[in-house]
Order: C-alpha cells, then sequence, then structure tokens
C-alpha cells in the first residue's frame, strides 16, 4: 500500500493548504512546538517500521515449498496475516507500471518533498497544540521509513494483509506496513486538530461588525433603546 507522506488513508494527498490554514504564521521561538519532541517521535516510528520490515523480509520472503506458494504468518485467521509484498508504486499500486526510470525519481522526490513539508508545518505549531504535534510527528516517521525503503530498493515492503473471509471468498485490503499506520495516525490527528480549532474559532460577524453612526464614538457601546420622540410642532 504504501504511502510517501501526509496522506489521506493510503495515497490521497492530505489538505496542505487546509492544514497550513489552521495555523499562525508566526509562533514566537519560546511558545513554538519542541524540535526534540518531533525527532524521538518521528525516529521511534521510522525505527518501528524498519525493524517490522526487516523481519518480514527475514521471515517471509521466498518460496514456501510446503505450501507451494508465498510464505504466510497467521495472526488472527480469516481476518489477518503477514505476507512480504515489494510495492513499486504508491498506495494501492498507484503508478507501479510506470518505466522505473521515472517511477523511482518520482516517489523519491514526493517522499523528500513530503518531509521538507512536514517539518516546515511543525515550525508553526504552538506547543499546546497536542494532536498536530504528535500527527506531524507520527507523518514524519512514516514517510521516512517508506523514504528509506524507497532508497535501498527502488520499492517499499508491504506485510499486514487485513481481509475478511465470506463464502469461501476473500476480500483484502490492500497490504499495508508500520510507516502506512503511523502516517494515517498523523492525518487523523492532524485533522482532529484542525476541526476543533475550526470549532472554537470565534464566529466573524456577517455584517463585518456592527456599524454605528457616523462621527460616533467607535468605541462606545452602541444604545438598542429607542429614540424619544420628537416634541409637536408650534
Amino acid at each position: 500500500m504504501s504511502s510517501d507522506g501526509p496522506h489521506a488513508p493510503h495515497g490521497v494527498q492530505a489538505p496542505r493548504a487546509s492544514t497550513a490554514a489552521h495555523l499562525p504564521d508566526e509562533v514566537p521561538p519560546g511558545e513554538r512546538a519542541s524540535l526534540t519532541f518531533m525527532a524521538i517521535v518521528a525516529l521511534v516510528s521510522c525505527a518501528a517500521d524498519l525493524a517490522t520490515k526487516a523481519w518480514a523480509h527475514a521471515r517471509l520472503a521466498g518460496f514456501d515449498a510446503k505450501r507451494a506458494g508465498a510464505k504466510v504468518f497467521t495472526v488472527i485467521p480469516d481476518h489477518l496475516d503477514f505476507i512480504f509484498a515489494q510495492n513499486p508504486g504508491g498506495a494501492w499500486s498507484f503508478l507501479r507500471s510506470l518505466p522505473d526510470g521515472l517511477r523511482r525519481p518520482f516517489f523519491l522526490f514526493v517522499s523528500a518533498a513530503a518531509t521538507v513539508f512536514i517539518v516546515s508545518i511543525y515550525r508553526r505549531v504552538h506547543r499546546d497544540q497536542t494532536a498536530m504535534k504528535w500527527g506531524l510527528s507520527l507523518a514524519l516517521g512514516g514517510a521516512m521509513g517508506n523514504l528509506v525503503d524507497r532508497i535501498r530498493y527502488g520499492w517499499v515492503i508491504d506485510f499486514i494483509d487485513v481481509y475478511v473471509s465470506r463464502g469461501g471468498q476473500e476480500f483484502h485490503w490492500p497490504t499495508f506496513n508500520v510507516a502506512d499506520i503511523a502516517i494515517v495516525a498523523g492525518v487523523i490527528l492532524m485533522s482532529s486538530d484542525m476541526i476543533a480549532s475550526a470549532r472554537s474559532a470565534p464566529a466573524p460577524d456577517a455584517g463585518g461588525g456592527a456599524a454605528r453612526p457616523a462621527g460616533g464614538d467607535a468605541g462606545a457601546p452602541l444604545s438598542t433603546e429607542a429614540p424619544p420622540p420628537a416634541p409637536p410642532a408650534g
């Protein structure tokens, strides 16, 4: 499956403009989210991804003579298996049929650009934006994990196979990896932060603010009382 950046579930680009729109243009240095926090979360999630891929490569790659097929490690019968897969494309095998000379540079560029974008957005995150901090950090770790695979192999290792068996048929979700889980979790956390920010923001006055009489004191409150009746003429 293999996402390469802060995408919506597996392959759809996350709303970059929306993410930026819900962040301030500038955060004072003392109030910015910690880069150390981002580095730790990103490195841990990236390490978890690479470790599980190394296990899958060592344990599951190759042919199972007993089964006359691919090696399978069953976790939950009829629901979850681990099976080794090489994905040269993006999510849902996007662009996997593209010539290698074009596909590999394209996905390397996308992964690198996603990494730079995530770090630049993080610099505008306030330290109190917990969901956004975690979301960007997890997305960065996932992007790094898949980027390492693309640099090393030219493709990404996928091994988590979720499926449902019904009436003798199996319906499979596209195979994915731990990096994809980190990216999707990051997108969910970023989305929750944006939704919460939108709900807490004061609604703008449809008229752009209450109108005030010409020449009146802009700081004085408007009176809601009706003016006294005019005295009768002469």
